[in-house]
């Protein structure tokens, strides 16, 4: 081992499979955003011709008004749902993690259980309580007179943010509760001693502690939010509110293999990585400079 070699070995396979499905596509899309495709022929028979274009995909992205709604819808999306996700996750954390709690192991596998059903069997799961004439809530809201189209342009979206809140928020709490766990017991038997109670050690102790778990968890949220597909995609044939384009990944998608623009789908999809990058840089500057406040 005292090789300079052989840690290279050792690291050798995993090195080839990161770098041939991560790096290379990530330099991939990069070069097909600053590129032109054209194909000669009625149908693209007479062969394909690439070109460099510059920043023209940049600009034709950002013009486009479809592209930067979807951008702007999923920042609401974020604000709301990850939010409330976040909250929630916490609050199912501190409840598990505390003294007085029974069965704490039967419900953190309950409340992680979502997280183990593939998002596709999810968003199919949760269709059957959204469309009218299937759902039981639907039914039971319209015999107390509220009618409501969970399907409908204005609802469509939020009932999108159920899904994934139901999807994530145990995992969440398992990460949350991973660092409670790792709080030392003797500030729980100092602050017991100087009379603290449950509320006092919650937020004196806790939640100044779990700030780097809580950090993690919105920037994994914040990423995850730009990456919406699977259920939006799945949704698409059950509301008329969810367009092509509805999503920033959809776009990209539809650009790629519908309306077959390798470019503007790369360039789109370089906007969306610098997007998250970039919120999640300043989320962790604000958690920064929130932490030289204190």
């Amino acid at each position: 081992m005292r090789s300079k070699s052989a840690p290279w070995i050792l690291l050798a396979p995993f090195l080839v499979v990161f770098i041939s499905t991560m790096i290379v596509p990530i330099l991939m899309a990069i070069g097909y955003s600053f590129s032109s495709i054209e194909r000669s022929g009625l149908l693209g028979e007479g062969g394909v011709t690439r070109s460099f274009a510059g920043v023209e995909n940049y600009v034709a992205a950002l013009s486009n008004a479809n592209f930067i709604e979807s951008i702007g819808r999923m920042i609401l999306f974020g604000i709301v749902q990850v939010t409330v996700m976040i909250v929630a996750a916490t609050l199912l954390a501190l409840l598990l993690e505390s003294a007085s709690a029974k069965f704490p192991g039967f419900f953190r596998a309950t409340y992680f259980l979502p997280y183990g059903i593939p998002g596709v069997i999810a968003t199919i799961l949760w269709s059957y309580l959204y469309i009218p004439g299937l759902s039981p809530i639907v039914d039971v809201l319209g015999l107390v007179g509220i009618n409501i189209d969970f399907l409908g342009p204005n609802m469509v979206l939020w009932s999108i943010a159920n899904i994934v809140t139901w999807t994530y928020t145990g995992y969440n709490m398992l990460i949350i509760i991973a660092q409670l766990k790792a709080i030392p017991g003797e500030l729980y038997e100092a602050a017991k001693i100087d009379g603290a109670g449950a509320f006092k050690v919650a937020t004196s102790i806790q939640l100044p502690l779990i700030r780097p778990a809580l950090m993690l968890t919105i920037i994994f949220s914040i990423i995850g939010t730009l990456q919406l597909f699977a259920e939006p995609q799945l949704l698409q044939s059950m509301s008329a509110g969810i367009t092509s384009e509805y999503t920033p990944n959809m776009s990209a998608y539809a650009f790629a293999f519908q309306y077959n623009d390798i470019g503007m789908a790369a360039a789109q999809a370089v906007i969306i990585a610098v997007s998250a990058f970039a919120l999640s840089a300043i989320a962790l500057g604000i958690s920064s400079w929130t932490e030289k406040r204190r």
